[in-house]
């Protein structure tokens, strides 16, 4: 297994130029993870740019996952009421532009800067139980379960590594948590607790991993858990909207609990 592994992190290094590093990589099912899709549209100049700015002169892939991690992290502001319907809502380049972005959103961008950079990446889903929220947002989902809630996998040494972009490090220190961490070496998950020890985050149920974000299955799913005509509201607010954020959720009070 660990020579396997092996293979792929040299045919990954290699396979812009290589051509048996390319058949390797279509070999190992590798090849999906580094390449452009309409969504993960990490062809896209502004993509581009903004990896190759993100990760700055650093050659190490494990190096450069951590600083497009931060980048997305903190560079991306956390948005819950990002519209979620419709695939350019994932897509990447539009992710960037906007600034901001739910937690799937932001682990597309991600996902793409990490392609910009060669290094194998996914998306990956959960339904967690979250403590980050607003009474606003407790009331707007009828429920503290986020189903579908999105981060990103990184192939690197060999191996899969978990990192959650979500949450910036201004709205984590407004709800009294500690920003997550990544260094690109260990899962980066979601904090359990907050600074006063208390339950912060809990994953309830784990959905896959895909090459490429399932807007219909997220909606799916969505209007089996939170109610189709709820699901319908939302999309009619934001269909409203025409573009425009429909709440500030960086300016909705913090909940702390019944």
């Amino acid at each position: 297994m660990q020579l396997q592994s092996d293979y792929i992190e040299l045919a990954v290094k290699l396979s812009r130029k290589n051509t048996l590093a390319q058949r390797i990589l279509k070999m190992t099912n590798m090849t999906k993870y580094l390449q452009p899709t309409p969504i993960i549209n990490s062809d896209h100049p502004d993509i581009v740019s903004y990896a190759r700015t993100a990760a700055g002169k650093a050659r190490d892939p494990v190096e450069r996952a951590v600083m497009l991690y931060y980048a997305v992290r903190d560079g991306i502001w956390y948005d819950p009421y990002y519209p979620f319907y419709k695939p350019e809502h994932y897509k990447a380049s539009n992710v960037l532009k906007a600034g901001r972005g739910y937690c799937v959103s932001k682990a597309s961008l991600l996902c793409a800067l990490a392609r910009v950079c060669d290094i194998p990446s996914r998306v990956g889903f959960a339904t967690v139980r979250n403590h980050l929220v607003s009474k606003e947002l407790l009331e707007y989902l009828g429920t503290d379960l986020f189903v579908y809630h999105g981060y990103t996998e990184f192939f690197l040494e060999g191996k899969w590594v978990k990192a959650t972009p979500a949450f910036n490090a201004e709205l984590c220190q407004r709800h009294n948590v500690d920003a997550l961490e990544f260094d690109g070496r260990t899962d980066s998950i979601f904090q359990a607790f907050n600074r006063d020890k208390k339950q912060f985050m809990e994953y309830i149920e784990y959905h896959g991993t895909y090459a490429d974000i399932p807007v219909e299955q997220i909606v799916r799913a969505w209007e089996k858990a939170y109610g189709k005509d709820r699901v319908r509201r939302w999309i009619e607010a934001f269909e409203k909207a025409g573009g425009r954020p429909i709440r500030q959720f960086h300016q909705e009070q913090v909940w702390k609990g019944a």
